[in-house]
This record gives C-alpha cells, structure tokens and sequence, in this order.
C-alpha cells in the first residue's frame, strides 16, 4: 500500500474522473467504547472498588470509605486518559470514500494518508450497532499488506498476522456501509442489489448482525 503523507485531503487531490462519496471521522464516544475498551475500564474499576472497600470494613468505616475513594479516583483518572484518546483518535482520523478508493487519514502525531484502490481490496463486511455507528473492515487482496500497528486504532481488533483496515465506529455505518459495497460493486462490473426495508435495516442495526458487502474489486 502507498502510505502519502499530505497536510489534508481535498477534492482537488482526487484524481480526475473519481467522485467522492463519503467522508466522515469516527464517533468519539463509539470509539472511547469499542477501541479503548472503556465499558471493561469502568467495570473493572466498579469491581476493585467494592473489593476495596469490602476489604477494609474491619479496619473502621472511615478507612473502608478512603480506600474506596482512592480506587474510584484511579478508575475515574483511567478513564478521562482514555476520553481524551478516544476524543484525539477521533479528531485526527479521516475516511474518504471515493468511485474509486478508500482513503484513511491515520495518527495523532505524525497523521499519513493511506491510499486503498478498489483493485486491492477483495470484499469487504460490516457491524452495525444498536446506536446506529458500526464497524466496515476491508480484506485485502494477497500481497497486498499494511501495517496493523500504522493503522490502530482503525484496524479489525486482533487480526494481527493478517490486517485489516477498518472503519471504526463510523455513524450512520448502515448508509457508510451501502455506499461502500455499491461502489465496489460498480468498480467491479457487478449489478447494484436492491436496497434493504428500512423496518429490516433497522432491526439488523438492533441485533448488531455482521452484514456482508458483496461487492469484490476486479482484480
């Protein structure tokens, strides 16, 4: 993969004749959960406290409540750390999804541009969850390859050996979803399938089903 390091991305640095369908940036809050893993933070640290302040009863009611309140305050300090890279991932992260490519704006401190052609991509599959944002990991073609740890924390968790770049926690991830497979779909010479009942759409955002996108790149 071409990693392009650019200040930003406009329209004016599409190539000629390529129609951006969608660009967007993951919700902070989404990926602060599903990222960082915050929910397993706070009740980590709900646990450790009443443990705390369990162990400490027989010591009098004033040190049980002091050690309650020092394990409280470290969960609460874990998870403003975690807040603010939630909130700075998100900020700093951009994908563009154009007729012909998907673009990922990567990184805090040194951010880069990562160029995916649909050629390289072989399908693509999607995660929606009940808040409507969602997950759209993309599998690339043999050969094709980019660095798990240049793309965190927009990668597919834990496949390591075998990365995937992902969209993470994107809002309205059904539509973001659509788009992409439709766009693959006509990279490829494939016919465009109908559109999904909202009524089913929405249940399927509900039960957080994987929805696979049946577009393939032409080789």
């Amino acid at each position: 993969m071409r990693a392009v390091s650019l200040e930003k991305l406009l329209p004016a640095d599409i190539p000629a004749g390529e129609r951006i369908l969608w660009h967007g940036r993951p919700r902070w809050i989404s990926l602060a959960r599903r990222a960082y893993r915050a929910d397993f933070v706070a009740a980590y640290f709900v646990a450790l406290t009443v443990w705390s302040v369990w162990a400490k009863v027989d010591a009098g009611w004033s040190a049980s409540a002091l050690a309650g309140v020092e394990t409280l305050g470290l969960g609460v300090a874990a998870l403003a750390i975690i807040a603010a890279l939630s909130f700075l991932s998100a900020r700093t992260t951009l994908y563009v999804v154009t007729s012909r490519r998907l673009v990922f704006k990567v990184g805090i401190a040194l951010p880069i541009f990562i160029n995916l052609p649909f050629k390289d991509i072989h399908s693509a599959a999607a995660r929606v969850y009940g808040d409507g944002t969602g997950e759209i990991p993309v599998t690339l073609k043999k050969g094709r390859r980019v660095g798990y740890f240049v793309l965190w924390p927009s990668a597919r968790p834990l496949h390591l050996l075998s990365p995937q770049p992902c969209l993470r926690c994107v809002g309205d991830a059904a539509v973001v979803s659509a788009t992409l497979g439709a766009a693959l779909r006509e990279f490829a010479g494939q016919p465009a399938t109908p559109a999904a009942a909202p009524g089913r759409e929405a249940k399927a955002e509900a039960r957080a089903d994987t929805l696979r996108l049946a577009g393939r790149a032409a080789g």
